[in-house]
């Protein structure tokens, strides 16, 4: 995971992910022999799995040579990933559903600029390393700078006049947050920091978060890990107290390249490509990240 890199508009971009095994049907935690974030484990073990209805409970923990105890927990030498107390998330496509939003603000940004607009479905593809590489993929190549310029200014403008006309939060978001209790959350996005700040405070949740940092925050977007280890120095937390929450590749590359855990949620822009990234947790709702949590932690 930490091979060859690559500088793309200020963004890590790493070399493609590997693949990683999926099975099961329910939802079971898989812990290593070490207190340690995965970057620092040489045994890579996919931490939560999913059910497929050809894959039976028994089937599982034989592919994963476990155990399984009462609660559901399948450990390795009764340890623990104990103490994650700092939750990083991300925003699009992780708190919030802004595809529709987006995709009217991309398409009206390329009638502008006289292009032909782009379905909806495609231009969700387009997001997560922030917004001037997301006009510059939708303007197409052959855009000269200027007119990604232009297009960007007028993109940023119409989407911020539009940003929560149809934004609304994910299920099980609020639930999430009313039950992080105890832990230090922040927002760690590629969008620009100011939209990002006005919509979580639109939506009702900005109080949840002690920072919110954006792709015009640091020198450097994610999958650096700049905002990350900046967080970690804010909460006074080592990389293994603390867990990257996101929906796409990004991420989980942020999460590796920072040594925090990594968590991927299935339901986002990026989500269909993160089986190939090997998250450490894979959830369906947020609303099961405390349960998850507390459970690790005891």
């Amino acid at each position: 995971m930490r091979g060859n890199h690559t500088k793309v508009e200020n963004a890590i971009v790493a070399p493609a992910c590997p693949e990683f095994r999926r099975a099961s049907s329910r939802r079971f935690s898989f812990n290593t022999a070490s207190n340690k974030p995965p970057a620092a484990i040489q045994r890579h073990e996919l931490l939560t799995v999913r059910n497929t209805a050809h894959t039976s409970r028994s089937q599982l923990l034989e592919l994963a040579g476990e155990h399984q105890t009462a609660n559901e927990t399948v450990s390795d030498n009764n340890k623990t990933i104990a103490g994650v107390r700092v939750l990083i998330f991300d925003l699009d496509g992780t708190l919030i559903d802004s595809k529709l939003d987006l995709a009217l603000s991309v398409n009206a940004m390329l009638v502008n600029a006289g292009r032909a607009e782009i379905a909806h479905e495609n231009i969700s593809a387009l997001v997560g390393n922030g917004a001037p590489v997301l006009v510059r993929r939708a303007l197409g190549d052959g855009a000269s700078d200027a007119e990604v310029d232009a297009a960007l200014a007028y993109f940023l403008s119409y989407y911020r006049a539009h940003m929560l006309d149809k934004t609304v939060l994910y299920p099980g978001v609020l639930e999430c947050l009313q039950n992080l209790d105890g832990r230090s959350l922040a927002v760690l996005t590629n969008k620009p920091v100011r939209f990002s700040r006005e919509i979580l405070d639109g939506l009702g949740v900005a109080r949840y978060f002690q920072y919110v940092y954006g792709g015009n925050s640091f020198e450097n977007k994610k999958p650096n890990p700049i905002g990350v280890t900046t967080l970690l120095e804010h909460f006074s937390a080592s990389p293994r107290d603390a867990m990257v929450v996101g929906d796409s590749e990004v991420d989980v590359q942020t999460a590796r390249n920072a040594g925090t855990w990594a968590c991927g949620v299935t339901y986002g822009f990026g989500s269909d490509r993160l089986p190939q990234c090997s998250p450490d947790f894979l959830l369906d709702n947020l609303a099961e990240l405390p349960n998850l949590l507390n459970g690790a932690s005891k």
